[in-house]
């Protein structure tokens, strides 16, 4: 039985109550519900959620849904009960009993598909697990969803390696997958769509611009001054907001320092007491809570329209990373502030957080356990053998598959042969992980770069994103600052010459192929597959001829 547009437009309707689409909303559900692949970018709070709670509620059989987040898994399962007036969402991580996941696998397995579960909502890492896997492929599955699919990407700002190990599960369940992220440059997008065997999925990608938030940021020298401006423009600031911090310790500095002040303000971090975490979530959505200070634990699946500001006082680790964060401000459409407290030495503290030295040892008695066995070995008894933890080997595993050692599939992983034996595998391994840390610094680079522009800061982020824009937007500090001293920040085409489009492909003797990301003043940036971003004089690229168009 196929599900049609007029199916989706009225489970929208009655059980969601949403009588009209966002730009490319219906285009991503026909496609999902027709069978087709899906990678949809969407900004946050643009509705991506929707792409596939409607057709998975409209379409026979249970949609699976691959979330990072176990607050975010229960949220998005609340909405979704709340709104059909029945239980057809389950929620299943290692915070529930046993009875609650019996409960969600023999509702998964109903025949009837009006008392059928719709939605099984899990983590990466509980389906990578073969038992799990297995019950999974027994089941009517709509669609295979993967939230924050950026996470599946070397590329992208949030690697996770449980992630890489989803590609045998898409193909063993064999559905239409629907991958979904706010935030991917089109070198993540291709990733994204190898990483989780994906087949001429439509890609729809809505625009990144978010006009209603004003943009600035502030350079100093000192600590002090830093932190002194942080919190005269937080206490000063109309709430609720968020205050982003790099640790723990800021976190909770910042947090008494503001109550001090009178502002009604908590930590957040993952070293919280759970309790605690939920009770800051609560007071937060209520508006019991001006501000909350938080590292990067706090924000991911809070749909909350009303943030009025987004303050970092402390650069993130790529600009991937600050995009999504400030993303979460002015949902409503209403204005946001938007600012960057930044000092060079901040960061030394990214790149420290950056480095990730692999463990060649436990790489090569990965290699060891798996070189000679005739079958594939799962990762449950690998760790058994090697009495290491999930995570750490989950880490070494998806080294060695993407440096080419290893391969993976439905039944687990297999030595994959080459010249020079397991030392060449450890070699090459090594090379891949020095490889990605040097991608990982050069979009701290970028980062900087956007914090110390005097250029117009949403074109910078636009262009960083793959989109052209051309004028200066007049909602920056920038900007503003310009228009007040008569200066011009645009358009482009009047700060000089532009050899490559933007999002052209082009080649450099030395770094190989790459693509054109933007251009400011005398340079242009490049995204490069083997070095990650690199900001180039524009007058040395023509006298050399360092870039050739093409591949």
């Amino acid at each position: 039985m196929t599900t049609s547009r007029s199916d989706l437009q009225r489970t929208a309707a009655e059980v969601f109550g949403w009588e009209d689409f966002r730009p490319g909303q219906l285009e991503a559900m026909e496609a999902a519900a027709a069978g087709r692949d899906v990678l949809c970018v969407m900004p946050t709070g643009a509705g991506k959620s929707a792409v596939y709670q409607v057709p998975g509620m409209a379409m026979p059989g249970t949609a699976v849904v691959i979330s990072p987040l176990i607050a975010l898994q229960r949220d998005q399962a609340d909405a979704i009960n709340e709104a059909a007036g029945a239980v057809r969402a389950y929620v299943l991580n290692s915070t529930e009993s046993q009875g609650a996941w019996d409960e969600a696998w023999a509702a998964a397995a109903e025949d009837d598909d009006a008392r059928r579960a719709k939605f099984l909502f899990l983590a990466p890492e509980q389906v990578t697990r073969e038992e799990i896997a297995e019950r999974l492929r027994g089941l009517d599955v709509s669609l295979l969803v993967i939230d924050e699919a950026h996470c599946v990407s070397a590329w992208g700002h949030d690697f996770r390696p449980d992630y890489l190990q989803l590609g045998p599960l898409v193909e063993s369940l064999g559905r239409p997958v629907v991958a979904l992220t706010a935030t991917a440059a089109p070198p993540v997008r291709a990733e994204i769509i190898e990483q989780l065997c994906m087949r001429e999925p439509l890609q729809v990608a809505q625009g990144f611009d978010r006009p209603n938030l004003h943009l600035g940021a502030g350079r100093y020298v000192e600590d002090e001054d830093k932190r002194r401006a942080i919190l005269e423009q937080v206490s000063a600031l109309p709430g609720p907001g968020l205050l982003y911090v790099a640790t723990r310790r800021e976190s909770e500095e910042y947090a008494e320092r503001l109550q001090e002040a009178g502002v009604r303000a908590d930590a957040y971090h993952s070293g919280r007491r759970k309790d605690d975490r939920e009770r800051i979530h609560e007071q937060f959505l209520g508006d019991e809570l001006d501000v909350v200070v938080a590292t990067t634990a706090f924000g991911m699946g809070i749909d909350k329209p009303n943030v009025r500001f987004v303050v970092h006082a402390d650069v993130p680790d790529s600009v991937d990373s600050y995009y999504q964060e400030i993303g979460r401000g002015g949902r409503d459409g209403q204005a946001c502030e938007v600012f960057l407290h930044y000092r060079p030495e901040d960061l030394g503290l990214r790149r420290f957080f950056a480095a990730k030295a692999p463990d060649e040892d436990g790489l090569l008695q990965v290699l060891n356990a798996l070189k000679g066995r005739h079958n594939p070995v799962p990762a449950a008894q690998l760790r058994e053998e090697l009495d290491v933890g999930a995570r750490r080997l989950s880490g070494q595993l998806s080294l060695l598959e993407q440096s080419g050692s290893v391969e993976a599939g439905e039944d687990g992983y297999c030595y994959v042969s080459r010249r020079g034996g397991v030392d060449a595998a450890v070699q090459a391994a090594v090379e891949f992980s020095e490889q990605r840390e040097n991608i990982d610094s050069s979009r701290l680079e970028m980062m900087r770069q956007y914090a110390e522009t005097t250029e117009c800061r949403r074109r910078f982020l636009l262009n960083y994103f793959g989109e052209d824009a051309e004028d200066m937007c007049g909602y920056c500090d920038n900007c503003e600052r310009a228009e007040e001293q008569g200066e011009e920040l645009g358009p482009q085409e009047s700060e000089g010459p532009q050899p490559f489009p933007v999002q052209s492909t082009v080649t450099h003797p030395e770094w190989g192929p790459g693509m054109v990301m933007s251009y400011e003043e005398e340079t242009v940036t490049v995204l490069f597959e083997s070095e990650g971003y690199k900001t180039l004089s524009l007058e040395l690229v023509l006298e050399k001829e360092l870039l050739k168009p093409g591949r």
